[in-house]
């Protein structure tokens, strides 16, 4: 594997495990709920989350996309159980993705239009980091918000959280 791709591959991990632990808090009373007309439901959001690395990676094996034809509607998910396996799943074709660039492919230039207007041109692996690894954190934020409108505990992210803190200390029985 590259590495600039096995750098890439290491953070996707890391960030897949912070991921998973806050889809373990989605539960199925809550799929349909949204804060907003204009949001998304916590279903769809979720479901959203899980596919991103698999989705990108797909997109990433193309040349580009066309804004313009893609659907901007977002599936929810079936069950709060189901976006584990969604996850898994994603992020097992994006490593797959990534071990198989070589340096031709991983640097060659991936275009987002919009139907004859480019949006922006960059390198594969900038898609990954962008497209993948900054929009899956981007709306992982968002789920822990919704999260926290719903008085669910939100588990740690990076650090802490007002419901977890791995620094404090364990209590002691005297």
């Amino acid at each position: 594997m590259l590495p600039a791709a096995q750098a890439l591959a290491a953070e996707l991990d890391a960030e897949a495990a912070i991921t998973r632990r806050v889809l373990q808090r989605v539960s199925d009373d809550h799929l349909a709920w949204q804060p907003h007309p204009k949001s998304m439901t916590l279903g769809q959001l979720a479901q959203h989350i899980a596919a991103i690395p698999g989705n990108v990676s797909r997109m990433a094996r193309q040349d580009g996309v066309d804004m313009a034809t893609r659907r901007t509607e977002y599936l929810p998910a079936e069950s709060a159980s189901d976006l584990l396996a969604t996850l898994d799943a994603s992020v097992a074709a994006t490593r797959e993705f990534l071990d198989g660039l070589d340096e031709a492919t991983a640097n060659g230039l991936w275009r987002m239009t919009f139907g004859d207007r480019e949006i922006f041109a960059i390198p594969r692996l900038g898609v990954m980091r962008t497209m993948c690894l900054n929009h899956l954190i981007h709306h992982r934020g968002e789920l822990v918000v919704y999260l926290r409108l719903l008085n669910v505990p939100v588990p740690i992210v990076y650090g802490r959280s007002a419901d977890e803190n791995p620094f404090a200390q364990p209590d002691r029985a005297s």
